[in-house]
């Protein structure tokens, strides 16, 4: 099995990927699924965020406020480095066993989206990376387009490695500013190359 992992920066079309790789008969996890996931009430990772964050992270049903923890990460590396000390080794022990259990199953190839796949440093787990990639002005009114004001769209895009050194480490780059039909037929091409 060929395992991939698929990159870029925030409001690259990360998802947009993703799901033509699904439709393309690819298997596809996504982390940032996986962290809606492990913050659910139910779920260990949320008590130690309240514990990290304070209760006023929660809504009366006890679901995280994930827009006002987002304000206090993204204003602040402390503070975001301490989430993903809680969440990314519980992301990354989710993915992998999907992984072995994909690996299993006999699957030819299997993608993981990480929007953080090097400054996780993940790279080493997969055999083929994978970088979605658009000009700044296209991301930056794509995540306008989010109704993300400009504060806040500056700090998502400071918590990540720049794009283009994204682009210099991975072996197959998707540019996403022509048409979905273009961006579908560059996943064609790349799933032949694998």
């Amino acid at each position: 099995m060929k395992v991939c992992g698929l990159t870029g920066g925030v409001g690259m079309g990360k998802s947009t990927a993703a799901g033509f790789l699904l439709t393309s008969g690819v298997r596809v996890i996504d982390t940032d699924d996986l962290a809606r996931e492990l913050v659910q009430p139910s779920e260990p990772a949320l008590t130690e965020i309240v514990v990290a964050f304070g209760k006023e992270i929660l809504g009366a049903d006890g679901q995280l406020q994930r827009a006002k923890l987002a304000r206090q990460i993204f204003a602040s590396a402390p503070a975001r480095q301490k989430l993903e000390a809680i969440l990314h080794p519980r992301i990354r022990a989710r993915w992998a066993a999907q992984i072995e259990a994909w690996r299993r199953e006999n699957c030819p190839i299997a993608v993981v989206v990480i929007p953080l796949l090097f400054e996780t440093a993940a790279e080493k787990h997969f055999d083929k990376i994978l970088c979605v990639a658009c000009s700044p002005a296209a991301q930056q009114a794509r995540l306008r387009e989010r109704g993300w004001p400009p504060e806040q769209i500056l700090q998502r895009i400071a918590a990540q490695l720049p794009v283009e050194q994204k682009i210099a480490r991975s072996h197959h780059v998707l540019w996403t500013e022509g048409t979905l039909e273009v961006h579908r037929r560059q996943i064609t091409t790349i799933l032949a190359r694998l």
